[in-house]
């Protein structure tokens, strides 16, 4: 059964990273949250530090759309669901329009999913160096991919009025923002990157909503969002599955990389999800299962360190053979320790061999995709599925029987291993999108419920 529905919506995509999306998009979000509107946000691909600003800015939680790992099914399914009470969805596009998963095709770019979900593309570029050439650049951009348009432009720094002028004389394409030079209220940044928008000062939303309103032609943007066309998407079941068993989440400042489908997943396969803090909570809720997601443990590791209680009821859940699944950020706290770039050791839960050492360069970025080559709490052996890994650190010493075979989309990478642990206990660096392998979510959750059962 299919329904139509109307989204006003718009994909803010970039010629390249760099030329201030997301802060465009958090501050179009506020102010338009300031006029009384319902926002949804959604970010492009598998980033987890820009959706923790869209959903400060919005009020609502952002959800990734990520054509790779998800597909088009899934990706219409989670734009759907999450723009069903929105008055306009802002998507953020990932690197430039057409970066994606090949070299030679759409496959898995922001060009893709504004196919998918027929979005209106508002471009942004860095115009600080330019000013006929923006014709060239954008023509180029509308041109290049049959069926890809984009409709307006957004300039950053621009150096005042003449600038601007010159921009829109060169450009055939409205130009619905000229960003000023901005110094004040940049993003922080550290080695994975922004830093998580729960660091951020308060003012600096009003800042960012601000600019948009005095440098952006914000009733032009709303006005384009809502000349998009109406849509058509599966329906959803009705109703709810039973609560199963309970999962408990941790959720602080170490441990905040989840992607919103996952989480969602488990909630349809009937867990009751119950977050907790291995930084600031004495120990584990009562639950039968526990997901320790991704984030930047190195930066807690010595708070993380000293609670031990934590850390004796997680060893406490793993002895007594109840599912315990983890992801980079998540690994390294199932780790021996945590040994941070200033080369500080951190004693960490050691329910996983080896010494989770962060280095001062990446060491792994990309998609790949999983077979598991064992049974686990995420299914048999051989269940496969799609995730993402972007990593400063690396597991020394570890055990050698990973539980996952590593593909990456470029057949030229060789084949990898990775996933550590055994029984109901996995720990891995990759960050699984459980849409790519529906019958993940409820693997784990049937673990969950089978080993309450099991426990007298």
């Amino acid at each position: 059964m299919t329904e139509v529905f109307v989204a006003p919506r718009l994909l803010i995509a970039g010629v390249s990273s760099g030329v201030g999306k997301t802060t465009f998009v958090a501050g179009l979000a506020y102010a338009l949250r300031r006029r009384g509107l319902r926002v949804a946000t959604f970010k492009c691909g598998p980033d987890y530090l820009d959706p923790t600003y869209h959903a400060l800015a919005s009020g609502q939680p952002c959800q990734n759309l990520d054509g790779y790992m998800m597909g088009q099914g899934a990706v219409s399914q989670t734009f759907a669901r999450g723009s069903a009470n929105a008055d306009i969805s802002l998507v953020e596009g990932m690197m430039g329009l057409f970066d994606g998963v090949s070299a030679t095709s759409i496959a898995g770019s922001s060009a893709e999913l504004a196919r998918w979900l027929e979005l209106p593309i508002v471009l942004m570029c860095d115009a600080s160096a330019m000013a006929r050439s923006l014709g060239a650049l954008v023509q180029g951009f509308t041109s290049f991919e049959p069926g890809v348009r984009v409709a307006a432009v957004v300039c950053n720094g621009v150096g005042g009025k003449g600038h601007r002028e010159l921009l829109e004389a060169a450009c055939a394409v409205p130009i619905l923002g000229a960003l000023a030079r901005e110094s004040v209220h940049t993003f922080p940044e550290r080695h994975l990157g922004l830093r998580n928008a729960s660091e951020l000062a308060p003012e600096w939303l009003d800042a960012w909503a601000d600019r948009i309103e005095a440098q952006c032609d914000v009733p032009a943007l709303l006005e384009l969002a809502r000349s998009a066309p109406a849509i058509a998407r599966a329906a959803d079941e009705p109703g709810g599955a039973p609560v199963r068993c309970r999962i408990g989440v941790a959720r602080d400042e170490a441990f905040c990389f989840y992607y919103d489908e996952n989480l969602r997943l488990l909630e349809a396969a009937g867990a009751q999800l119950v977050f907790f803090s291995p930084l600031h909570d004495a120990t584990l809720p009562e639950v039968d299962g526990v997901y320790l997601g991704g984030g930047c443990p190195e930066l807690h590791a010595a708070k993380l360190s000293m609670n031990q209680t934590m850390h004796a009821a997680l060893r406490a859940h793993a002895a007594a053979n109840r599912p315990l699944y983890a992801e980079c950020g998540g690994l390294m706290y199932l780790s021996e320790a945590i040994v941070t770039v200033e080369g500080d050791r951190h004693d960490m839960l050691g329910l996983v061999a080896g010494v989770a050492e962060v280095q001062r360069s990446l060491q792994a970025i990309g998609y790949v995709e999983i077979e598991t080559r064992a049974d686990s709490v995420l299914g048999p052996s051989g269940t496969r599925a799609r995730g993402h890994q972007f990593r400063y650190s690396r597991l020394m010493g570890g055990s050698s029987s990973q539980i996952y075979a590593l593909r990456a989309p470029d057949p030229r990478i060789d084949l990898a291993y990775e996933g550590y642990g055994s029984g109901t206990l996995l720990g891995s660096y990759v960050h699984l999108c459980f849409a790519s392998s529906p019958a993940m979510a409820g693997s784990f959750v049937t673990a969950c419920m089978q080993s309450s059962a099991a426990t007298p």
